[in-house]
């Protein structure tokens, strides 16, 4: 079985939002389009509180952009975004919700980040995604959504590591680009772990 990872396709990772991924926009009609050929869809949310550590805010004297040690692994500070239950949180409007089968909600423990929609970053603690997916033996899953150098590229490594056939379908996806090179260079790194990149196009008639 084969399912449809849609990565934190939300409010604030839109353009204009708190953390707004250049382009992330123009991959909502891609991403709906594309649910029909999966039996199953699931979709992820950032779920931070506000106190939440990955916020410069919380650390006086950094800004964003800037890197701190926690739990002895080097974390990025960001805007304050996805903030549970905030409007910015949401799932943008734009995305087909009616084929999403279910959620997971990844970067609830206010004291370290989580990128991956299957561990926080220091691999302690399980969303629960991969024991779903096992229970409902599903062995390849495709990956699309935001952003590609960082959850989208952490997700894919982890998925791989836990024994997932992965495919990324690149043009689904969008990144940050704190680094020019980084978007090529995420895609490099999973490509050389093992997952398969494809287009859109490529996507539509595998079986």
């Amino acid at each position: 079985m084969k399912a449809l990872i849609i990565v934190d396709m939300q409010k604030d990772f839109m353009p204009g939002g708190a953390l707004g991924v250049p382009g992330a926009e123009e991959v909502v009609p891609l991403i709906n389009s594309l649910m029909s050929k999966f039996p199953l869809v699931i979709a992820t949310k950032d779920w931070h509180s506000p106190d939440h550590m990955s916020f410069a805010v919380n650390h006086p004297g950094k800004k964003v952009g800037d890197e701190v040690i926690v739990r002895d692994i080097p974390q990025i500070l960001w805007p304050v975004h996805c903030v549970r239950n905030t409007k910015g949180s949401e799932l943008t409007p734009e995305l087909d919700l009616s084929r999403i089968v279910c959620y997971f909600y990844k970067g609830t423990d206010k004291a370290i980040d989580s990128y991956s929609v299957f561990f926080d970053n220091a691999r302690r603690g399980s969303t629960g995604l991969g024991d779903y997916l096992k229970t409902r033996n599903v062995e390849k899953i495709y990956i699309v959504g935001v952003a590609t150098d960082y959850c989208v590229l952490y997700s894919v490594l982890d998925a791989i590591d836990l024994g997932f056939t992965v495919h990324v379908i690149a043009d689904a996806c969008r990144a940050i680009n704190l680094k020019p090179s980084d978007e090529k260079n995420a895609l490099a790194a999973m490509k050389a772990k093992g997952a398969q990149i494809l287009t859109s196009s490529q996507a539509f008639v595998q079986e």
